[in-house]
């Protein structure tokens, strides 16, 4: 077992991921665990492991590499928004077209004093392209001024 594999396993233990009562029954310590067990197999150095793991936390969060184009194959019709179709970019599932104006739904997240996250339409922000999803957080109670 690699040392990798060993302090993972340790931290995901302490942390009691591995438990029936933890999040998703302890389901969630085993898929990080088999996430590290993959990454320590490909034998990674320094300088590999810290541009893979970048690489990974992008695109397993959905998203992009590079700027959305705003490009017409980009988009996918998936509903009507006031009798217009409304557009879901591919290649960020957060960014939406409707009647020639995008906006990112992710743009701006509440944070409460407590540290919880939530979003809502209220919070989108129209954008322009070439565009790169960002998220900026507002601290809850100031929304108003942030958004006028």
């Amino acid at each position: 077992m690699s040392n990798l594999v060993s302090f993972a396993k340790d931290e995901l233990k302490q942390a009691g991921l591995f438990d029936a009562d933890s999040d998703y029954d302890g389901e969630l310590g085993k898929s990080v665990l088999e996430l590290v067990e993959t990454f320590a197999k490909q034998g990674h150095s320094g300088g590999s492991a810290a541009m893979a793991m970048s690489i990974f936390a992008i695109v397993g969060a959905f998203k992009p590499l590079t700027p959305l184009s705003g490009a017409d194959d980009e988009w996918t019709e998936v509903a009507e928004e006031n009798g217009k179709p409304l557009y879901q970019n591919k290649r960020c599932p957060t960014v939406f077209k409707t009647d020639g104006v995008a906006y990112d739904l992710d743009a701006t997240v509440l944070v409460s004093a407590d540290g919880n996250r939530t979003w809502n339409r209220d919070c989108a922000r129209n954008i322009t392209f070439p565009y790169t999803p960002q998220t900026e957080e507002i601290l809850e109670g100031s929304i108003t001024d942030e958004l006028s």
